[in-house]
């Protein structure tokens, strides 16, 4: 980690009187909107909560369970096949509305502006046709960014950081929400729209993890409307697993790459799998590139032919124009050197601006200037490429959508324009595909140079927008670029065939910025339609990858880091041995007596200087004073639930009479369980009794408080915990571990470190 001595060290207080200092101390910040927010890397935010993997096998749970037959579970597993169809068809259907809207918006804008450049190119005066192209930009920009800032802060960027915390467990607040999904549609068409160095492709991910984890739920929180199906999915632990399956639905519309949308879910997203998890993903992925397809090629006008399956279309690569031979496989492991080390700047540089932005362009109206600061930047630096540059091709046999003439001679046009005046992904596909000889060496420099300034600019604004296409772009252009500077070193050989290294080179600079490998790799082959390539680009990926982790990590992790999220990785910090549980958990741990008063709960879940999610239960012996023995964990939202429904009996010795409170009950009232403010307990309800004996979870996990990190840590991370009792040798509790605890240790260049908490 880059560590600045500058950075303003506010959370470097001691993890003890943790709860107090900071509450004193970030309560006036957010009220006056100062101009810095100071904000430091080593910090874990404890505003996150952690989503429960593990059910909680209460009384009522297991009577359920026990109630529901052989025929009833055929039933929910046909049901949780459904729901992957709908996820697929619905995932697919967005693509394709988001892609035919790009396309007539931009294609409109495209023409506007081409006519305006051809009538002042005769008679002069192209600074009116700059004007024209820069505040077109910077206004469709704006749209895109004000519904994103205003409305729904979480839609920006490619949500791809935000999916992969959700599937780790962290509750990103307003993650899968239906406003976000619409924000999020809206603004990356409008970012596209307006030109920014973006693709649409990153956001689709995020697109399908949203229709998933509200088609499961079967209901729509933020319509209030419940269709009561698909009630036995409302808890995080199927919630999540649709959820992934949504976000490969996403993966294979974008790039019509099935099997890489599941492996993308295997090893960006998903921490918790089995076999028939992976079957019913790859079901949905599936069912979304068929749907895009079949809708595509109906739009486009022929019906039976299935041509395009996803959302960019690398075109096919012929195996006969285009093989390899053993001798370029040097070649190729040296591009992915390169695209390590690109990649590393990027991600460097971008660390910078984040900071940057993260202090001083915290309020959303500087962050709508910023945005259009940054569009009609890119139409004016595209623009002065363009003007400047004198790489005339002629225009037979070419397939350049909007072609510039500018001060080319009659039947030829501008090369630069093929690059600049078009969407991205057009862009990449004219670097792929364009005969050798199309683009001049000078052109693809100076527009890889741009390009990388802008990309790296543009990621991080308050736009939705994803960096997959940008990084391909960048690629492609240095590719080609190294492609016809070996053919001019070989005296113009047959095997430098500039469209192959263009390939590699979009591999291995998409590899150096993201650090993905393997679904990536398929990715990229499913979307060429080449398996001859795969051995290629797997080696420049591994290499890429390799290299960019010596510098520093991949752009999403740093941008999960950047919002202090709890992240747990898969394997706890390799020197972290000699810490055992009793160093790790936090004390003291509010306990709940079995029997407890209704005052009681009330007071501690109303406290807000400790906001714990989770209450040991302990057996209360009314003679002694001395802590007694865990008998189970009971969570806020159950207590919350028991409260609202007022479960009390007047005195202890009473059996319980009234309505019995059912499973679905709490499902209802998940997933927002109302605040605690909201629920009134008069006086003399205050002095009542609450049994928990049959709504806490009586087999929670506990670990001895001897227990090693790594094997604490294993324990949390395979089981998808959210809380872990540490008991001592008498089976009293002496802590508890959560995921902030153990999210802490991190590994530095200094080998261990230890992070502060703080609230903001």
């Amino acid at each position: 980690q880059l560590t600045p001595s500058s950075f303003l060290r506010i959370g470097q207080l001691s993890n003890v009187d943790l709860n107090e200092d900071i509450h004193e101390l970030e309560t006036e910040l957010p009220r006056q909107h100062p101009n810095e927010i100071p904000h430091n890397e080593k910090l874990l935010s404890l505003k996150y909560e952690s989503l429960d993997y593990d059910n909680s096998e209460n009384q009522l749970f297991l009577e359920e369970e026990r109630r529901i037959n052989h025929a009833a579970f055929r039933t929910v597993e046909i049901k949780r096949w459904v729901i992957c169809a709908m996820i697929g068809i619905l995932t697919g259907l967005v693509a394709c509305f988001i892609d035919i809207v790009v396309e007539n918006l931009a294609g409109l804008k495209y023409r506007v502006v081409k006519g305006n450049i051809d009538k002042f190119t005769e008679k002069g005066g192209l600074s009116f046709s700059l004007l024209l192209w820069a505040t077109l930009n910077a206004s469709v920009v704006m749209v895109g960014s004000v519904i994103v800032a205003f409305i729904e802060p979480v839609a920006a960027g490619s949500g791809i950081p935000q999916i992969k915390c959700y599937l780790n467990g962290v509750k990103i607040p307003h993650v899968v929400r239906l406003k976000t999904l619409v924000i999020k549609v809206c603004g990356v068409i409008l970012s596209v729209v307006g030109g920014l160095a973006v693709g649409k492709e990153g956001p689709m991910i995020h697109s399908g993890a949203v229709i998933a984890a509200g088609i499961s739920q079967g209901r729509s929180t933020s319509l209030k409307r419940d269709f009561k199906i698909f009630e036995y999915f409302r808890r995080d632990t199927e919630k999540r697993d649709f959820v992934s399956a949504g976000a490969a639905a996403g993966v294979s519309a974008a790039f019509g790459a099935p099997v890489g949308g599941v492996l993308f879910s295997l090893e960006e997203g998903a921490s918790f799998w089995n076999q028939f998890l992976t079957w019913r993903i790859f079901f949905a992925s599936m069912i979304s590139t068929f749907t895009l397809n079949s809708v595509l090629s109906v739009y486009h006008g022929n019906a039976w032919d299935l041509s395009s399956p996803g959302l960019i279309n690398f075109g096919r690569f012929d195996t006969e124009k285009m093989g390899y031979t053993i001798q370029e496989i040097p070649i190729f492991i040296f591009m992915g050197v390169v695209g390590g080390i690109l990649g590393a700047l990027f991600n460097a540089l971008n660390y910078w601006l984040t900071m940057f932005r993260i202090r001083y362009i915290h309020r959303p109206c500087l962050q709508v200037v910023e945005a259009m600061l940054v569009a009609a930047v890119t139409a004016t630096v595209g623009f002065v490429m363009i003007y400047c540059s004198r790489d005339c091709q002629p225009i037979q046999g070419s397939t350049v959508a909007y072609p510039l003439q500018l001060f080319c001679a009659d039947g030829e046009y501008n090369s630069m324009a093929t690059a600049f005046f078009n969407t991205p992904e057009k862009s990449v596909v004219n670097l792929f595909h364009d005969p050798p000889g199309s683009y001049n060496p000078m052109t693809l420099g100076m527009f890889t140079l741009m390009y990388f300034f802008l990309a790296c600019w543009t990621y991080g604004l308050t736009v939705s927008a994803g960096v997959f296409i940008p990084s391909l772009l960048i690629g492609a252009a240095w590719g080609r670029l190294f492609g016809i500077s070996l053919s001019y070193l070989t005296k113009g050989s047959i095997w430098a065939d500039p469209g192959k290294y263009a390939l590699m080179g979009a591999a291995a600079q998409l590899g150096g910025i993201v650090r993905m490998t393997l679904s990536l790799t398929v990715i990229m082959m499913e979307a060429t339609g080449n398996v001859t390539y795969g051995f290629p680009i797997m080696l420049v990926l591994m290499t890429a990858k390799i290299v960019g982790d010596y510098f520093v990590e991949g752009l999403y992790d740093m941008h999960i880091q950047l919002q202090s999220v709890p992240f747990l990785h898969w394997e706890a910090p390799v020197t972290s041995h000699s810490l055992t549980a009793r160093e790790v958990m936090s004390t003291p741990v509010t306990c709940l007596r079995r029997i407890e008063r209704v005052g009681t709960v009330v007071d501690i879940l109303s406290d807000t200087s400790s906001n714990h999610n989770g209450f040991p239960v302990v057996e209360s012996n009314p003679g002694t004073t001395q802590v007694a023995g865990l008998r189970g964990l009971i969570l806020r939202s159950q207590l919350i639930v028991l409260l609202k429904h007022k479960v009390f009996v007047e005195r202890a010795n009473l059996s319980l009479v009234q309505r019995r409170l059912k499973l679905k009950d709490f499902r209802d009232a998940y997933p927002r369980f109302p605040p605690i403010q909201s629920i009134h307990v008069s006086q003399d309800e205050r002095e009542c009794m609450i049994d928990l004996s049959e709504f806490m979870n009586p087999s929670p996990y506990t670990v001895p408080q001897e227990a090693s990190l790594p094997r604490v840590f294993k324990l949390f991370r395979a089981l998808g915990l959210r809380h872990l009792v540490v008991v001592d040798n008498r089976n009293e509790v002496v802590g508890m571990v959560t995921r902030k605890d153990l999210a802490r240790y991190r590994l530095g260049k200094e080998g261990l470190e230890e992070l502060s908490l703080a609230q903001t």
